[in-house]
């Protein structure tokens, strides 16, 4: 059985959590994770490839185990979640790495992969986001994040991540658990909330232009495929038809039965997510 490893990796002035799988010295792959969610989201995919590549899956600042910011309208934006994953990778010794991005993980790689540190991604793996987010899934996910719910049990907890993130797709009973297991922190009355700083959605109000970013898209040449649920409401088919034509013009891959965003938890979904990985070696 593979078993990760936990550290606490100092980083500017933040404690980032990163869960770690594999062997030191393998190739290296970094895995980010959505706006409200955690690193032990990749846990099926990174033990899964763990045979092959040195996974590090980060709980970005403001979620999980990772350190809050005391200033959240300046450090819950990509650009500094940008400059904490090359941090990242100095302390873990990596010159380069592959990157797999679901939904604000890829806003951070392509942030990366069209700046000043493009060079240290070898491939750039996006899954359901885009340059641009539509308005409509703005507004939803300012809704729900911004006002984390409280649960009086864990198995509650599991039930409305269960119906909530039901987009994800089909997956096991043992993600779902999983999922409730690490998504949840108890407050000082006993109950549960999520795991995360309610002052992420910061992101949205004080950093909009990073929700448009075509310009960056069209600089990226490292080489990229984008994973996608064919009933998202982020990556829609308007933004992946110009995705496609322009930029890194990269590959793609859908899944029917899936929404925003695609877990890659199935073992046919880690088949081809390792099948892109490999030609990229």
């Amino acid at each position: 059985m593979i078993y990760p490893r936990f550290n606490l990796v100092p980083v500017g002035k933040h404690e980032v959590h990163v869960t770690e799988w594999g062997t030191r010295g393998d190739p290296p792959l970094l895995m980010l994770h959505g706006l409200a969610r955690t690193g032990r989201d990749f846990d099926e995919i990174a033990s899964a490839l763990s045979d092959q590549y040195h996974v590090l899956c980060p709980d970005m600042i403001g979620r999980g185990l990772s350190s809050w910011s005391n200033d959240p309208s300046v450090e819950y934006c990509v650009e500094n979640y940008a400059e904490i994953s090359v941090g990242l990778m100095d302390a873990f010794g990596f010159d380069q790495a592959a990157w797999l991005g679901t939904s604000m993980g890829g806003q951070i790689g392509m942030r990366i992969a069209s700046g000043v540190h493009r060079e240290r991604l070898t491939c750039l793996l996006i899954n359901d986001i885009g340059p641009e987010v539509p308005d409509a899934a703005i507004e939803r996910i300012l809704a729900y994040v911004g006002n984390p719910p409280t649960f009086q049990s864990i198995s509650q907890a599991e039930t409305w991540l269960r119906r909530t993130y039901e987009p994800f797709g089909p997956a096991t009973d043992a993600f779902w658990v999983r999922m409730a297991r690490t998504s949840l922190r108890r407050l000082s009355d006993g109950q549960f909330t999520l795991h995360y700083d309610p002052a992420i959605v910061r992101q949205f109000l004080d950093s909009a232009d990073e929700m448009t970013t075509w310009g960056r898209w069209d600089q990226i040449t490292t080489p990229t495929h984008v994973y996608y649920g064919t009933q998202s409401d982020l990556l829609i088919s308007e933004i992946l038809a110009k995705m496609l034509k322009t930029g890194p013009r990269p590959g793609e891959t859908s899944f029917s039965d899936c929404g925003h965003a695609p877990t890659l938890s199935r073992p046919a979904d880690i088949a081809l997510v390792r099948e892109f990985l490999d030609k990229a070696r």
